[in-house]
């Protein structure tokens, strides 16, 4: 054989054993979005169209404004700025002005994920670590919440009389949401655009698990985990499953477990870790919600993990084939 004539790629993550490319997998997590955007476009009407769209295209451009600018190959048909474009929408409140939405974009593509040297490289999840950042207006993201079924103006929503409060604020008051747990499921509450309706993110999260394209681990334990303690630690005297229910149907954490702590990059690739990981995003989750002055905790679990794969991914690692441990005061063999 001749080895001059072999061509190897080397790529960085995401890697997968299948002949599905980057493109595929993100044209399937698009897909799989596309359940959540139709109920947000139900629920708020067709700004969250529209926000989601401007999202998109920020990212987009600012991708291949990097890329060209650099000098580097254009990356923008792997569809993974479309997929970080969703998701940032996703994490907002549908009133966000389009100017805000776009400096999450510029700091989500350039910041988080270009300067790192683009796709695999990221180490926090791009919409995730947009989200935290954007709270640096506080009053946006999370001064007022729309209420369902109410379309606001998309070029400049007017929310006078048409605030509502969030599940998520009732629960960090220790009380039980108004809303019934069918309402919970289906997204009749307000909170971000594409977070409200858990039942909508569960048939996206489906499609993916039979796609193949995520692993059912690290979404049972983080989801698992928080079901456990909201069990074990109910608060304000409430009935544990009902609390429970309405922790897990309350904010991101259906959008957060299926879609964003699932990332390639940002994510444990042994089965271990992965478990590890899921567990150590529901415990910081259920921390946050329970002692910290953001009702929130989704965020903030997910980007701190990100941190830790690097030792997760230790975990369940198979002893090398031959590998001897060196004695005690002898010769490694």
């Amino acid at each position: 054989m001749n080895i001059e004539a072999i061509h190897l790629t080397v790529s960085s993550s995401p890697h997968a054993h299948t002949k599905n490319t980057t493109a595929v997998i993100m044209r399937d997590v698009c897909i799989a979005l596309l359940p959540a955007l139709i109920a947000a476009i139900y629920f708020f009407g067709w700004r969250a169209l529209t926000l989601t769209l401007v999202s998109v295209a920020g990212c987009v451009f600012f991708e291949w404004g990097y890329r060209k600018l650099m000098k580097k190959d254009c990356t923008v048909g792997d569809f993974s700025a479309v997929v970080t474009g969703v998701l940032i929408a996703f994490v907002c409140p549908v009133s966000l002005p389009y100017w805000t939405i776009l400096i999450a974009d510029l700091f989500a593509i350039v910041l988080v994920k270009q300067l790192f040297g683009g796709i695999g490289m990221n180490i926090v999840n791009p919409a995730l670590a947009a989200r935290a950042f954007l709270f640096s207006w506080p009053s946006l993201m999370s001064g007022s919440w729309v209420r369902p079924g109410t379309n606001i103006s998309i070029l400049s929503p007017s929310l006078d009389g048409v605030t509502a409060a969030t599940p998520l604020g009732s629960l960090a008051e220790n009380a039980l949401p108004p809303e019934s747990l069918l309402d919970l499921f289906l997204g009749k509450v307000g909170g971000s655009l594409g977070e409200v309706s858990a039942a909508a993110l569960l048939l996206g999260g489906a499609y993916l698990l039979i796609r193949k394209v995520i692993s059912p681990r690290i979404p049972l334990a983080y989801l698992g985990t928080v079901a456990v303690l909201a069990v074990v630690f109910p608060r304000g005297g409430n009935d544990c499953f009902d609390w429970m229910f309405c922790q897990l149907l309350s904010g991101g954490l259906m959008l957060g477990a299926i879609f964003m702590a699932t990332d390639y990059t940002t994510s444990p690739v042994t089965h271990a870790g992965q478990i590890v990981y899921g567990v150590g995003c529901g415990v910081l989750t259920i921390l946050f919600r329970y002692f910290g002055a953001y009702v929130e905790g989704v965020t903030y679990a997910i980007l701190i993990m990100n941190c830790c794969i690097g030792f997760f991914d230790k975990l369940g690692v198979p002893k090398r084939f031959g590998l001897v441990k060196q004695k005690k005061g002898g010769a490694e063999k």
